[in-house]
């Protein structure tokens, strides 16, 4: 017996009941599709909003928090930053370089179509082991989509982080984060209602059949063996097209052409028609007619439903339609009226070729979808993992060999192979790009600078979700401070399994509990974000991944710190090192066991680090600083020598064993190096602030020495560093040179 079509759409019976009951009658095919797109996980959130709902997302710099395309944050002098993260990972898996791709160009719409112009962009990426040929395959396709797209927009790519791990082989983990620039009283935002009337403008590419279910097929259920026949649903993107898109929206918006702007991304015209319906307390009617096609023979759901890219939504008064035709036709985009708002019972009404297609109550698809609060369990193997700590095995590997094996770590290894296929400079305001502990990009015209990290720990969320995610908070804010900069809101993706598992959903009200924790602390409200569900396939499920996007803001860019070390200064580590290798990079890449409790994390002492390293900076005190995160402080130092070329000699601090002090991951700390005649003025400062603190040791010559223990060159450091990721990619090279 067939299978009915609301389940093959993704509908259960219980939501087939509820749409029936919703519009008094039974849904026909074409209504169908556009409720199980809207309903969809991906778009409606329904597992995910009853836990969502315990962020912290007020604060005085807040100007659009979750809810709309992107959030916004108030920097002052009338200039707003807006930015959200978003999720391309199912997409990615099947088709990875058009994956990719269509990922920045979606989150860069969505950046427009709040009003603001992109000013950069980052890529957090998560992969399996590059010893398999399908994620080199992978990661190659993604990057140079990420690098295809980006670079031909004209939007720098200055940041983002890449990691490898076994549970994203089959599922990899593609994260992009837009962020954009506009006068804060221009925002294009819901508070503007548009007037009933305004005439729906459909502006950009034509409508296709890519795409379509790209959302209800790919994002909201598990990839299975079968995952490459879903290749069609996998948008295809156009860059030159999104450039012409950026220019003229932003040209419309300049000129106060629109009422309103939205982005065509998930479900396509029926998420974008239905929630411009709702935002502004109206009515719709959409004449699919009228909608520019590809091919003449598309059916109304696959116009409704199709997510081809470069497409937007505008909201336009009939006397301005003319203005807004003249600048599509100057940037060669085609612009259609597709239909208008009206002052009369919140339905969407949709007709083709003469006929009623679809009448909905608008806010039924908009905000219409069912809450779940799906039961939630503790993984069973959870004691045994986190009894299994490896902070107390016997080391038996040379520390020194020990370390250079973790430079060559994909984790810690250089991303020059990655960084380098993206530009990070156009525009001309980078003023640090990839490669250090958060980007600088200039607000133009000013001295100021946004500092942009993004930070995700799978690893310790594998082990206790709640440490995983507020240590993704507090390290994507520590990243920005250590630039000098003050860390002031997130955007988050949060990345996880399918929830009708208990575990998964345990893990994910866990993680919430972790940023909601962590941002209160550290004063850093969510703005918005993306949940990314169902990456598994088979029994592989990723690690629970919340990945941080922190924006922070320094007042003058020309006291901007680096991480690099310079010659004759005095090195410290302010903080405290403690025994915790629980889920560390030395515990998988030395030992091979990912197992234990992650380090502990004390919210106060890491926000008093953070009030340390924006003091200096304002002071022009330290010449360096760099965050202990991943491999701990013995990385750190070999980072910072390496950026400048320049070693150190260095004692151990306290009495912890050798390898626990040097590799354990302990929170809240930073090296950073002074010059020797304002020593005193920096330990004044940590002891004012109570945060500890170590003199360790200086920098000067072509070595890394630790003690007695360890040393390296650090020409042989640089060149394990360097070479590992390239050298793992060259396999892949050879096979598609040959081909």
């Amino acid at each position: 017996m067939n299978e009915p079509l609301h389940r093959r759409l993704g509908l259960t019976d219980d939501e087939l009941e509820s749409i029936s009951s919703t519009i008094g009658r039974d849904p026909n095919p074409t209504e169908l599709a556009m409720y199980a797109a809207m309903w969809s996980e991906h778009c409606s959130y329904k597992s995910s909003k009853v836990h969502l709902r315990n962020l912290p997302t007020d604060g005085p710099r807040v100007l659009v928090g979750p809810g709309q395309d992107a959030g916004a944050i108030d920097v002052g002098d009338g200039v707003a930053v807006v930015f959200k993260m978003e999720s391309h990972s199912h997409p990615s898996a099947v088709e990875p370089y058009q994956g990719a791709a269509t990922g920045v160009g979606g989150i860069v719409r969505d950046i427009i179509s709040m009003g603001a112009r992109p000013i950069a962009l980052l890529d957090p990426l998560r992969f399996g082991p590059l010893t398999d040929e399908r994620n080199r395959w992978l990661f190659d396709g993604v990057v140079a989509g990420i690098g295809g797209y980006g670079n031909c927009i004209g939007v720098p790519t200055v940041g983002g982080e890449v990691h490898f791990g076994a549970p994203h082989s089959a599922n990899p983990t593609i994260n992009v984060m837009c962020l954009g620039i506009a006068p804060a009283d221009r925002l294009v935002t819901a508070a503007k209602a548009p007037p009933a009337g305004s005439l729906l403008v459909l502006f950009g590419a034509s409508t296709g059949r890519d795409g379509i279910g790209g959302v209800s097929v790919l994002a909201s259920r598990t990839l299975e063996d079968d995952a490459a026949e879903s290749r069609p649903s996998v948008q295809i993107g156009d860059p030159f097209a999104g450039k012409l898109l950026i220019e003229a929206s932003m040209e419309m918006v300049e000129r106060g052409l629109l009422e309103g702007l939205q982005d065509l991304g998930g479900a396509g015209l029926t998420c974008a028609a239905s929630e411009t319906a709702t935002r502004a307390g109206l009515g719709a009617e959409v004449d699919l007619d009228t909608v520019p096609l590809r091919q003449d023979d598309l059916e109304p759901f696959e116009i409704l439903t199709s997510e081809s890219q470069e497409r937007m939504l505008a909201v336009v008064v009939p006397e301005r339609m003319d203005d807004v035709i003249e600048v599509c036709t100057r940037w060669g985009l085609g612009a259609a009226v597709i239909g208008r708002l009206l002052d009369e019972g919140g339905t969407l009404d949709v007709r083709h070729r003469g006929a009623e297609v679809a009448r909905v109550p608008a806010r039924s698809l908009a905000d219409g979808a069912p809450v779940y609060s799906r039961p939630m369990s503790v993984p069973l193997e959870r004691d045994d993992l986190l009894a299994d700590d490896p902070t107390f095995t016997t080391m038996t590997t040379p520390v020194g060999d020990a370390l250079l094996r973790m430079l060559s770590a994909p984790n810690v290894a250089s991303k020059r192979w990655v960084w380098e296929q993206y530009d990070s400079i156009v525009q001309g305001g980078t003023v640090l790009g990839p490669g250090g502990d958060a980007a600088l990009v200039r607000i133009e015209g000013t001295l100021k600078a946004l500092a942009l990290a993004t930070d995700g720990k799978g690893r310790y969320g594998a082990l206790d979700p709640y440490l995983g995610a507020a240590h993704a908070v507090a390290e994507s804010a520590r990243n920005v401070a250590c630039t000098g900069a003050t860390p002031l809101a997130i955007t988050n993706c949060l990345n996880f399994g399918n929830p009708e598992r208990p575990e998964v959903m345990w893990q994910f009200a866990e993680s919430i509990r972790g940023i909601a924790d962590a941002c209160r602390a550290i004063e850093t409200p969510v703005t918005g974000g993306n949940v990314s569900f169902y990456n598994e396939s088979g029994d592989s499920a990723i690690w629970p991944t919340a990945v941080i996007g922190m924006v922070g803001l320094i007042h003058d860019y020309r006291l901007a710190v680096r991480h690099a070390f310079g010659d004759g200064t005095l090195v410290y580590v302010m903080g405290e090192t403690f025994p915790e290798l629980g889920g560390s990079e030395f515990a998988e890449s030395v030992l091979g066991v990912v197992a234990g409790r992650p380090p502990a994390l004390d919210l106060e002492r890491e926000r008093s680090l953070h009030s340390l390293l924006v003091d200096s900076a304002r002071r022009d005190l330290i010449r360096s600083a760099h965050d202990c995160g991943d491999g701990g402080l013995a990385i750190a130092l070999a980072e910072s020598a390496m950026a400048g070329s320049t070693g150190f000699a260095v004692s151990i601090p306290g009495d912890l064993p050798s390898h626990v002090a040097l590799f354990a991951e302990s929170a809240s700390r930073a090296v950073v190096t002074v010059d020797p005649a304002r020593a005193s003025e920096l330990e004044d400062l940590a002891a004012d602030l109570r945060v500890p603190f170590a003199r360790i040791g200086e920098t000067g010559g072509p070595r890394m020495v630790f003690d007695q223990i360890a040393d390296v060159t650090v020409d042989e450091a640089t060149a394990t560093y360097e070479d590992a990721i390239p050298k793992l990619m060259s396999g892949e090279r050879v096979l598609r040179e040959a081909g």
